[in-house]
């Protein structure tokens, strides 16, 4: 396989949980993996060396999605490291990832946290796409991520939900724009999932992880390798013809 054959994602959050099983995922299809972490060098690290354990090349960049104003920078670089290491100046797939979980009840919801979340699920989203527009290659595809939480409601996440419902309306009209570059964009829409996102209450309450046992068609919740492979196989050839659509994977939660 040639570079010039060789695709290459970007995927956001990569250090840890669903970005570190999309990564790996990625790199067993054979794509190489640029990845951004907000501040674990070590767990970036960790990502880099499964990867390269695969074959495959990788490189991490620290990134703050919600700083937006380090966004032109950050796309100077990695134009600069795609020419440096691949030869190429652009890249074949983005998988918007990087995200936080903020548990509140509505009435307690304070605007820093309303904004904090906002700064990173949605604005961070919709202007680090903006930027690496120029850097996508026509023909390319882009995965937003979103949340069962936009189709069934569980109290306490009422700000987080509605960023991702405004993910999943961006996903539609950037697949609309796009479209005449040959580009395909889509959210993938997981269920709970057992990582130490929002403090890692599914994976380590035993009476949350019950719950959403309970509630799901497969009888528990999912793992961050639900997850990833079904990302990797969307930004196949093979799901070439799938655009503009919400894709859940949440083994049947509340069906």
């Amino acid at each position: 396989m040639t570079t010039n054959e060789t695709k290459i994602a970007l995927v956001t959050g990569a250090s840890r949980g669903l970005g570190r099983s999309m990564a790996i995922a990625l790199a067993h299809k054979g794509v190489d993996v640029i990845g951004t972490y907000h501040s674990n060098k070590a767990e970036a690290d960790a990502t880099v060396a499964a990867v390269e354990a695969l074959g495959r090349k990788a490189v991490m960049f620290q990134l703050d999605t919600s700083n937006t104003a380090s966004f032109a920078s950050f796309a100077v670089d990695l134009k600069q490291r795609l020419a440096a290491n691949w030869n190429r100046s652009t890249f074949d797939y983005l998988v918007n990832n990087a995200g936080i979980g903020i548990y509140a009840p509505f009435a307690e919801t304070s605007e820093a946290d309303f904004d904090r979340l906002m700064n990173i699920h949605l604005k961070g989203v919709f202007f680090l796409t903006q930027a690496l527009l120029p850097l996508i290659a026509d023909g390319g595809r882009i995965v937003n991520l979103s949340s069962g939480l936009t189709r069934f409601s569980l109290p306490g996440y009422a700000a987080y939900a509605a960023m991702k419902g405004a993910v999943e309306v961006l996903t539609r009209y950037l697949a609309k724009e796009l479209g005449p570059r040959g580009i395909g964009v889509n959210t993938i829409a997981p269920g709970a999932i057992e990582t130490d996102f929002g403090g890692g209450s599914v994976r380590d309450n035993k009476q949350v992880n019950d719950f959403i046992a309970s509630v799901t068609a497969l009888g528990r919740p999912g793992l961050p390798d639900d997850i990833g492979p079904a990302v990797a196989s969307l930004l196949t050839e093979d799901n070439r013809w799938i655009n503009a659509q919400r894709i859940e994977v949440s083994g049947g939660m509340f069906v």
